[in-house]
């Protein structure tokens, strides 16, 4: 379609990508090296008819740029490719195929997957398909919006006083009483009086959102009447799901996202974003043309050198993002900015986050992401978190991210569930994770509070489950029961499932407060999975990324009232104690003798070489000369054997500040000598003053 003289494109100005409004109309940047022209397709305002293509006539380097006189907000456009049909090459340009410009700020339409978005591409063909898939494509909208922040700022926190909540946003209140029927499952109902009250009555300052970009359902998933639940399929990095706003429109989801940010932040409570740059929705060879891979496949992904028509699958999910490309990580890095200025945002957690610090193969500690995240003024700040794995070469980098980083801790949750629910460890592998990690953090040049620890997160069972199932019970997910991990370490406590006998159900009870006690009194940055704190049960599904139904719907009905209050009273302790600081502690004696932690055995005598590795035992305390708030020694006492155990105490008068078996922890005990440690607990003694 030829353009009219009133809409012929103007060379414009080659910054910044995507689409702004400028005075007079709008710029429009789109970046490939590979094509050999680039065209900006008009659409009527649903994105239903296409109106006219016009070539950018601008080109800075591999920057294509066009000034469209006349245009405004509310424009609807898509995007045209032109290049070598190469596969072999790693280029599968076809401008028979629409494509979303990945700077969007709003998508339009509703994507669905079928052979016109994939075509010859899904079979390494030697000519392009010639079908035009424009009428289901996906479009962007240009979007000039201004939202009124009234005064909102960052919400301040000292490191160690971080406790962080994972969340889904649709999971957590979707049926939390109270909240407006018409706001539940939204970012509204997470704004919402109800849900914030629950969060403050634990003690929660952080909460870590599932992914909220938007994102598309993979087509097994649509074929068995399945979506991606989670969201970690990401295919709008500036757009927040309109799954989660009460309208299914990009404006409300803005609008409702950042009402969300006002409210939490007006609470106290940090927002963090799980966000997924390893990789994007079009999947592998097979998968759909949507973006990245028909604007310029060779530069936006990882590519095999011997195989340029297949793609790295270091993520598992078809295809690799390829930020080590100077393209590649100026979009990640503008959208992170964008969530940081225009959505107020704390921080992020990066899933699958090696494949981010790699450079052509190996993990960089010092790479180009890192290094473009440190000296950036916007994201100065911002709460950084690692999962520091991916499924390439050496992905396990635990410990190895730079200092400031934050890093799920799997070693913290592998050690707390097997010392507690019966598989192989030791107390000195336990002593070591509740110290920091120190063998992984310190040597790095790590301070104690980068280690997250964490005994459940989505991923894997919940609390309840860990304490209630021997096997996944996958089904649902119509995958033959296969995908999730095998490998859970927990215990069922004798029955599989839910059970009525009261002496499992008060066992179960037992483990669940320990494990959560380990957690929230061990020295690092804390984490919660939401529903853990109320006894929330997936029925032994260990991987509903793709159940958005009463499985991953927290059942506040039947919340545990006792367990809310326990893990509210931890979290007290925890910031009016803090009994481990955010320093290393050394053990080593001072002029009067006294070190600044010491390990003891029941007998009230320090822990000998051969007991750390006694995996026998699974009694030990920890006495802590120099708790990080207050002057006065505390003791911390863990048994997660079935008998009660007499314990001698240091010389002096103790008072009991918690006891997990007790539902609320509390229960009043002072004195001296011998203290009965009952079987399944952990305790807190502080030493009563002179």
């Amino acid at each position: 379609m030829p353009a009219s003289a009133d809409q012929a494109l103007q060379v414009g100005r080659a910054w910044p990508l995507g689409a702004q409004v400028l005075a007079g109309g709008v710029n429009f940047v789109v970046a490939s090296s590979h094509a050999t022209a680039i065209e900006l397709c008009l659409f009527d305002k649903r994105g239903q008819q296409e109106l006219q293509r016009l070539p950018l006539p601008g080109r800075s380097a591999d920057l294509w740029h066009g000034f469209l006189p006349g245009a405004g907000p509310d424009l609807v456009y898509g995007l045209r490719a032109h290049g070598p049909w190469r596969p072999d090459r790693g280029h599968r340009f076809n401008p028979n195929k629409l494509l979303l410009d990945p700077w969007a700020r709003e998508i339009v339409g509703r994507f669905e997957s079928g052979p016109q978005h994939c075509g010859a591409e899904a079979l390494h063909a030697q000519h392009m398909d010639g079908i035009d898939n424009a009428a289901g494509a996906l479009k962007a909208r240009v979007v000039d919006d201004h939202w009124d922040w009234q005064g909102d700022r960052r919400v301040l926190l000292a490191p160690e006083d971080r406790v962080i909540c994972e969340l889904h946003v649709r999971g957590f209140t979707r049926l939390l009483p109270g909240i407006p029927q018409a706001l539940r499952g939204s970012y509204l109902g997470l704004a919402s009086a109800p849900a914030i009250a629950h969060l403050q009555r634990l003690g929660v300052t952080s909460v870590s959102l599932l992914p909220v970009h938007q994102h598309l359902d993979e087509q097994r998933l649509v074929q068995q009447g399945l979506v991606n639940y989670w969201g970690y399929n990401s295919i709008g990095f500036f757009c927040p799901s309109p799954r989660l706003a009460t309208r299914d429109d990009g404006r409300t989801a803005r609008d409702e996202f950042r009402t969300m940010v006002q409210r939490l932040h007006a609470a106290g409570i940090e927002v963090l974003l799980d966000v997924v740059y390893n990789h994007t929705a079009e999947s592998g060879a097979s998968g759909p043309t949507i973006s990245w891979r028909g604007l310029d496949n060779a530069s936006w992904y990882r590519l095999p050198h011997e195989h340029r028509s297949g793609y790295e699958n270091w993520t598992g999910c078809g295809n690799t993002f390829n930020v080590n490309h100077p393209r590649g990580l100026q979009l990640v890095l503008d959208s992170l900015r964008y969530w940081v200025q225009e959505m107020h945002v704390d921080g992020f957690r990066f899933d699958l986050a090696t494949a981010l610090g790699r450079g052509d193969i190996a993990f960089e500690r010092q790479g180009a992401f890192f290094k473009a995240l440190q000296q950036d003024p916007v994201l100065a700040g911002s709460v950084l978190i690692a999962e520091p794995w991916d499924l390439g070469p050496d992905g396990y980098q635990l410990g190895h991210f730079p200092r400031g980083w934050l890093e799920w801790n799997d070693r913290f949750r592998d050690t707390a569930r097997a010392f507690w629910l019966g598989h192989d460890t030791t107390r000195g592998e336990l002593a070591r994770r509740l110290c920091g990690s120190s063998d992984l953090f310190q040597t790095q040049g790590r301070t104690p509070l980068e280690t997250l620890n964490y005994v459940v997160s989505h991923d894997g069972f919940t609390l309840r489950d860990l304490t209630s199932y021997n096997h996944r019970h996958n089904l649902a997910n119509g995958e033959n029961n296969l995908d999730g991990h095998a490998h859970n370490l927990s215990w069922n406590c004798g029955v599989e499932g839910d059970s009525n006998d009261p002496v499992v159900l008060q066992l179960r009870a037992r483990l669940q407060r320990a494990l959560l006690a380990t957690v929230l009194l061990s020295q690092g940055t804390p984490m919660l999975a939401a529903g853990d704190e109320l006894g929330h049960s997936q029925h032994g599904n260990n991987n509903p990324y793709c159940q958005d139904n009463d499985t991953t719907w927290i059942d506040w009905a039947q919340a545990d009232q006792d367990l809310i209050a326990y893990v509210a009273q931890l979290l007290k302790l925890r910031r009016q104690h803090q009994p481990l600081d955010g320093r290393w502690y050394t053990g080593m004696p001072d002029a009067d003798g006294r070190s600044d932690l010491a390990w003891l055995a029941p007998t009230g005598l320090p822990l000998q070489p051969d007991d750390w590795n006694d995996g026998g035992s699974r009694v030990l305390a920890a006495l802590v000369d120099q708790p990080g708030r207050g002057q006065t020694p505390l003791l911390l006492m863990f048994n997660a054997g079935d008998s009660d155990v007499d314990f001698a105490l240091p010389a002096g008068r103790w008072q009991l500040l918690l006891d997990s078996v007790e539902p609320q922890g509390r229960r009043d005990w002072a004195g001296d000598g011998l203290f009965v440690l009952r079987g399944r607990s952990v305790v807190m003694l502080q030493a009563a003053p002179d």
